[in-house]
């Protein structure tokens, strides 16, 4: 008996790996927008969450007054319908045909190379920025920050014009299928380069930037090859499981809320902290640099936010009135050229609780003086699935608000070593 348990398991491991072979294909899977109005509301949106079975989450049920954006299988939408009916659960169809935005996301509208019109590759992504590196090797510097589970770089460029300037650091994509952070990275890297703005030109030449439009890779190599929603790393745990949150997994208040246990969740925070060598890795270097840096970017999508550190309490801890100030100020200015509106606070208060995140780790370890996470667009219309044409905008605003951080932060001598 035991043997043929056994047996089982083994087939439907070989299964799972063969069907992750192939590129998933989400055809007519929707998008619900689910406002949580009392407890047991929540509480049965948890339950479908931890059920899974094609149920995934965009936004997870963590709050009562709060909306989530569910992903809805077609084989489910009986059952959905029935738990709609019987919770009273106010849900608003959003995405009809999830595989519709796939599609027209990964649609190149233009060959004639690397641009800001399209999502790219990883492999795409560092051919350019070796390309980058060659074209202006006088002030680009190729980095390494890691390295990943199957054996990738975590690779990235330093941007620096002159020695002694503090140091900015730009973390990208550690969610895999949060493809517009490193568009929105490179973008930045780009303009610091060519720009002849002089706002731009002053913050390219007045601080160092260490660019990494990838910290998770192996993800982020998933989501172009088999599942665009992937999230996680892609180390197996356990028999069934792949993979751990790779913003859940820092070791700064480990496992203090918002971060699961279980090795199949999205929220999986390993089961260590450090357990996923991606972030083993990218904490050593930013340990290496840390007396070089005053200020650290985080860069997600999607909810049009500006948050500060910290993600396990609302306590508004260290210098939160004055990082949330300069963070009002960034984000009137990012409204300034499309209207688009940002919201502010702690993680935990603009959110949910959320432990184990990166920029939490890097405040509470490294005291860095000015520590931000973006959300960047849009507020749910697209999710992750942000629309090519959208790159350029999102990047042009937000890169208009990190000129304010800077700026603030000379202005109150935060830019000084530490």
């Amino acid at each position: 008996m035991k043997l043929n348990v056994l047996f089982t398991v083994i087939a439907l491991v070989v299964a799972i790996s063969v069907a992750g072979a192939e590129k998933a294909r989400f055809d007519n899977y929707r998008v619900y927008r689910i406002r949580i109005e009392n407890v047991k509301q929540l509480e049965v949106l948890q339950a479908i969450e931890q059920l899974g079975e094609g149920y995934s989450y965009w936004r997870e049920p963590v709050n009562v007054n709060t909306e989530v954006d569910l992903v809805v299988p077609p084989h489910k939408f009986a059952e959905f319908g029935e738990v709609v009916e019987q919770h009273e659960l106010p849900a608003e169809l959003t995405v009809r045909n999830l595989q519709e935005l796939f599609d027209a996301e990964q649609k190149r509208t233009a060959k004639q190379g690397f641009g800001w019109n399209a999502y790219y590759t990883l492999e795409e992504i560092y051919a350019w920025m070796d390309e980058m590196v060659k074209q202006y090797p006088d002030v680009l510097q190729s980095i390494v920050g890691g390295r990943s589970h199957q054996g990738r770089e975590i690779r990235g460029i330093k941007v620096s014009y002159k020695a002694g300037n503090p140091g900015v650091f730009m973390e990208g994509t550690i969610h895999a299928r949060e493809w517009v952070s490193a568009a929105t990275l490179t973008w930045i890297l780009n303009e610091l380069v060519t720009s002849s703005d002089q706002n731009v030109r002053y913050a390219a030449e007045n601080y160092d930037w260490y660019f990494f439009p990838v910290t998770n890779p192996d993800g982020y190599v998933f989501t172009h090859t088999s599942n665009r929603m992937w999230r996680k790393t892609r180390r197996q745990h356990g028999v069934l499981c792949v993979g751990a949150d790779p913003n859940r997994n820092w070791g700064f208040n480990f496992m203090q809320g918002g971060a699961s246990n279980n090795p199949c969740s999205d929220t999986f925070a390993g089961p260590t902290a450090f357990s996923e060598i991606e972030t083993q890795t990218l904490s050593q270097y930013i340990t290496s640099i840390r007396s070089k840096l005053t200020t650290y970017l985080s860069f997600h999508s999607f909810s049009q936010l500006l948050m500060v550190p910290y993600g396990h309490t609302r306590d508004r801890l260290d210098n939160y009135d004055e990082t949330i100030d300069i963070a009002a100020k960034a984000v009137a200015k990012l409204r300034e050229r499309y209207g688009t509106q940002y919201r502010i606070g702690n993680i935990a208060e603009a959110i949910y609780i959320a432990s184990g995140g990166s920029i939490d780790w890097v405040k509470g370890v490294h005291r860095t003086p000015l520590v931000y996470v973006y959300e960047l667009r849009d507020t749910g219309r697209h999710g992750f699935v942000l629309p090519a044409d959208q790159i350029i905008p999102n990047s042009e605003e937000t890169l208009d608000s990190i000129l304010v951080i800077l700026e603030e932060g000379q202005k109150r001598e935060l830019h000084r070593f530490q």
